[in-house]
């Protein structure tokens, strides 16, 4: 007997094997439950047609209809959360962000060795599910229950007392989940090439920030990469965390460079936002702004206060312009004065910032 408290769950991929190790892990989540699973795009519309999902996994390499074609499709006449999975190839990567231009609003990786799948990488599908749930219920976001360890960010760098810090020029430090790569697209297309240097967390797989990473590069003013370790931090330049790293920062005389991290999840991710954000409060402190975009949950909402309490200048998205008002909410309520804008006035504030 379904549970009408639990999220609803349809698997659409080719692969059977894969469809029943989807259907386990999802299914062994207590708010979780698989109401169907399907071979291909049109088994999948009959069964939607029976009974409405409330958020769908669907891969990408199917055969009579892709993913992406099935999602325009769902997109334009039943519109329902959607969570692309997809193996971790470059022409894939390239179709999870087109995906993500049409709709979908999550990415996971497609498990290809089920024995070696980690752990960790099934909590990951399983939040990912929720975040795309939570788009769904904006105005309700369901309080789930955990049944995963959620570790903070202390288990990989320790809260000290911040030193005074001398002044350099401003580092933008920006955080986001479920909704972000919307969000980071439209601040960094709006930057000039003499942009203040960037340094950003946007939860997302490995392999698919390399495509991220690209594909603003090709769009944007300033350039944009993905971290490699000991990059250097400069000016006309975004440095977006290598999915499945953590990115911290070090300064060596007046120069700062990221550095990549291995290390347990951190508030469930890897990167982690809280990383980013207190490695930014003990490195560059006043030196620093602070940004928290839309996302699910309260990762670097704690270190974004770190930030504010080390001198940095904290802003948060707004309710509004935010696909999902975790994030910034929890990261308000910690500290009710945070500069609270729309997305599309983040960049000008940028650019314009005196203090």
């Amino acid at each position: 007997m379904k549970n009408k408290n639990k999220i609803k769950v349809l698997i659409v991929d080719d692969s059977a094997t894969v469809r029943e190790f989807l259907k386990k892990i999802i299914n062994d989540d207590p708010d979780l439950e698989v109401i169907e699973t399907a071979s291909n795009p049109y088994f999948a519309a009959k069964k939607i047609s029976k009974e409405t999902p409330d958020v769908i996994t669907l891969d990408i390499d199917m055969p009579r209809m892709d993913g992406i074609t099935f999602l325009k499709k769902i997109m334009k006449q039943h519109p329902i959360p959607v969570v692309m999975i997809s193996s971790l190839t470059e022409n894939n990567s390239k179709l999870v962000l087109k995906a993500i231009d049409y709709g979908a609003v999550e990415v996971i990786n497609k498990p290809t060795n089920l024995k070696e799948f980690l752990n960790e990488s099934t909590v990951l599908i399983c939040d990912k599910i929720k975040a795309a749930m939570a788009v769904k219920n904006q105005n309700n976001l369901l309080k789930f229950k955990s049944v995963s360890k959620k570790l903070s960010v202390d288990v990989i760098i320790a809260k000290k007392k911040i030193k005074n810090i001398q002044l350099t020029n401003k580092v933008i430090i920006i955080g986001a989940s479920t909704g972000g790569t919307m969000a980071i697209t439209n601040i960094l297309r709006q930057l000039p090439q003499n942009s203040p240097p960037i340094v950003i967390v946007q939860h997302m797989p490995k392999n698919f920030t390399t495509a991220f990473a690209k594909r603003l590069n090709s769009i944007c003013n300033i350039e944009v990469t993905e971290a490699s370790n000991n990059e250097e931090i400069k000016k006309g330049k975004a440095i977006i965390a290598h999915g499945d790293f953590h990115l911290l920062i070090n300064k060596i005389n007046l120069k700062y460079y990221v550095q990549l991290k291995k290390g347990e999840l951190v508030n469930r991710h890897r990167p982690s936002v809280d990383v980013l954000f207190r490695s930014a409060a003990q490195t560059l402190g006043k030196n620093a702004i602070g940004i928290i975009l839309t996302g699910m949950g309260d990762d670097g909402a704690k270190s974004l206060l770190e930030m504010k309490e080390a001198g940095a200048f904290t802003i948060a998205q707004d309710e509004e312009s935010s696909v999902v008002f975790g994030m910034p909410r929890k990261a308000i309520e910690l500290d009710p004065t945070i500069k609270i804008l729309p997305i599309n006035q983040i960049a000008s504030f940028i650019i314009n910032f005196k203090k």
